[in-house]
């Protein structure tokens, strides 16, 4: 299963949440329909941008807390220090999708990043 992480600020807006997502589905060379959910900060699983997204894809919106991105955080490729400070991981998109997609997942994305936004895939490992 491929999940993908999305971290936001409150400006982020719908459009621009599905620009950023569809060019993370290019860069890893998958079809967008090959994810199995998206996943964000429990206090993101409502933002507009984030619920309009999985509405146009037909995913499931994953709701992690604070707790769940540290315990994925040593799989974590990119290090924001501003992040690190708020909620414990070097990048809330990337921990959210090795979250999501279980212990064995690996990134297949690090982070992209657009100004208001980050997405980052990850896939289940065996």
């Amino acid at each position: 299963m491929i999940a993908a992480g999305i971290g936001l600020r409150d400006s982020a807006n719908a459009s621009e949440l599905a620009a950023l997502y569809d060019q993370a589905c290019a860069l890893a060379g998958i079809s967008s329909e090959t994810v199995g959910c998206l996943a964000t900060l429990a206090q993101r699983a409502v933002h507009p941008a984030v619920q309009t997204l999985a509405a146009r894809h037909g995913l499931p919106v994953r709701s992690l807390s604070d707790a769940e991105l540290q315990a994925a955080d040593a799989r974590v490729a990119t290090r924001s220090a501003r992040i690190e400070a708020r909620h414990g991981v070097g990048s809330v998109a990337e921990a959210a999708a090795l979250a999501a997609a279980g212990p064995n997942a690996a990134l297949i994305l690090p982070r992209i990043t657009s100004p208001a936004a980050t997405c980052a895939l990850a896939r289940s490992e065996p």
